[in-house]
């Protein structure tokens, strides 16, 4: 319809496309104007876009740990699934488990004496050391005797002149019972003659007990122990005044072969020691140090007390001790153990295997039994009493089962185990002869119920987990 305007020839190049160059030019305001609006943007909504931006990577770095975390706990399923894990293990087996009574005891002499003087004087000597163990009759100190041997001399001159008066006495009274036969004398003198021989006779006496006194008093100078033992401290340095009043005396003498040790028992083990006394038995004791890793002496029970503690509950016991090796020290504390019987013929496995926990939500008493497979399952079981390391199992396991005794913390109900080679021949010998034992036993037409009161099979306990693997 339009016809096309050819460019006039007339017309310069440059002319022609001014106005398109004019309209390519740079306009300020336009671009100004333009670039401003997200700036403007930026200032008023920063903080609402700072938020968003914190959150997004939050979550992304939360997504990342969770990621993290599962993979931990995959890998983790895997190796407890697939990986052994090293324990030890031990054979249930018979034996003797002996039963003991526990308690703190302190060890008291049976005889402890204040040695102190009989005279009063000056100490002279001192004839032990300190801490020495003496005899009894040995010599331990001397009061200067002097005073007393002059007492003694002059005692025995007064029986002396006494001795001569009798006599005098007795010959004046033969003299007069033959004059007066004769009619001599008269019988007054006859009586009074004799009143004076009974007179000196008594005084000779008691000149002769003055004699026995003097002596007494010049033994007793020497001071001698009473008693088997060991001197303590120096109470009185030589050259002091003793006397008989003195408190604290000179020295004191402890007795330590034998000794003793008072200890207490509760008061619901009080039939069964008496039954056993009753019936003629010697009781043994055991003494261990404060930490029982030391055996300090072994000992019989002598005798008990007749009344029990209300406070407490308990009875005090005295056991006595031959002390050969003097471990034994007055005022010790000691731990004992008395044993009061034997029990025979017991299911035995070591304390160790034992843990406690709760599997199937029951609180009990547990141990980890090796299959033949090499899995172990959660077996609880009824306890006995404890010997030291031995534990008496009364139901839960049969002779010849296979227990973990270590490394027991890493496992679950059907974890894989790794027995140590040397006990491996052991283990299989084990578990023959349980299975020839269990052969042998005689069978029921309805089968055997396993004693231990949880459900589950024969060979497992429904997989309970015991918590925290102890």
């Amino acid at each position: 319809m339009f016809a096309t305007r050819e460019p006039d020839a007339s017309v310069p190049a440059d002319f022609s496309t001014c106005g398109e160059d004019v309209l390519k030019e740079y306009d300020p305001e336009t671009e100004v104007s333009s670039s401003s609006k997200p700036v403007a943007f930026l200032r008023r909504h920063w903080l609402l876009i700072a938020i968003v931006v914190l959150a997004v990577g939050g979550g992304a770095l939360f997504l990342h740990r969770a990621r993290q975390q599962s993979a931990a706990n995959t890998r983790a399923q895997f190796n407890f699934r697939n990986n052994a894990v090293a324990v030890s293990i031990a054979t249930v087996k018979k034996g003797d488990i002996v039963v003991r009574i526990p308690g703190l005891g302190t060890v008291t002499p049976l005889t402890t004496v204040t040695v102190k003087t009989q005279i009063s004087g000056i100490m002279e000597k001192v004839n032990f050391k300190e801490g020495q163990m003496v005899k009894k009759g040995d010599l331990i100190a001397v009061i200067d005797p002097r005073p007393y041997e002059a007492a003694l001399d002059q005692a025995k001159a007064t029986l002396a002149r006494d001795e001569a008066l009798l006599a005098d006495a007795q010959l004046d009274m033969k003299r007069y019972e033959d004059l007066i036969k004769q009619d001599s004398v008269s019988q007054q003198q006859v009586d009074t003659q004799r009143a004076t021989v009974g007179q000196d006779t008594g005084t000779v006496a008691s000149d002769k007990a003055q004699v026995k006194t003097a002596e007494l008093n010049l033994a007793y100078t020497q001071i001698a122990s009473p008693i088997n033992g060991r001197i303590g401290l120096r109470q009185v340095d030589p050259g002091n005044y003793v006397t008989p009043g003195d408190a604290n005396g000179i020295v004191v003498v402890t007795q330590l072969q034998p000794i003793s040790v008072l200890f207490t028992v509760p008061e619901d083990n009080v039939p069964d020691i008496m039954r056993q006394l009753k019936s003629g038995a010697t009781l043994a004791v055991d003494a261990s140090g404060r930490a029982d890793q030391q055996h300090l002496a072994d000992g019989t029970l002598s005798t008990t007390d007749n009344l029990i503690d209300t406070t407490t509950g308990t009875l005090k016991l005295r056991a006595s001790f031959d002390n050969p090796d003097l471990l034994l020290f007055p005022g010790q504390f000691v731990n004992v153990s008395l044993v009061v019987t034997t029990l025979k013929d017991q299911t035995v496995i070591p304390a160790a295997a034992v843990r406690r926990g709760a599997p199937d939500g029951v609180q009990s008493a547990f141990v980890y039994l090796v299959n033949a497979n090499n899995t172990v399952t959660v077996r609880p079981v009824v306890l006995g009493v404890v010997d030291g390391e031995n534990q008496a199992v009364r139901s839960g396991l049969d002779l010849n089962d296979v227990v973990v005794t270590d490394g027991g913390d890493r496992l679950r109900e059907g974890a894989q185990v790794e027995l140590p080679d040397a006990t491996a021949a052991e283990v299989a010998k084990a578990r023959a002869q349980a299975q020839a034992e269990r052969k042998n036993q005689p069978r029921f037409p309805f089968g055997k119920k396993r004693k231990g009161g949880f459900n589950g099979p024969p060979g497992g306990y429904g997989g309970g987990r015991p918590p925290g693997g102890g």
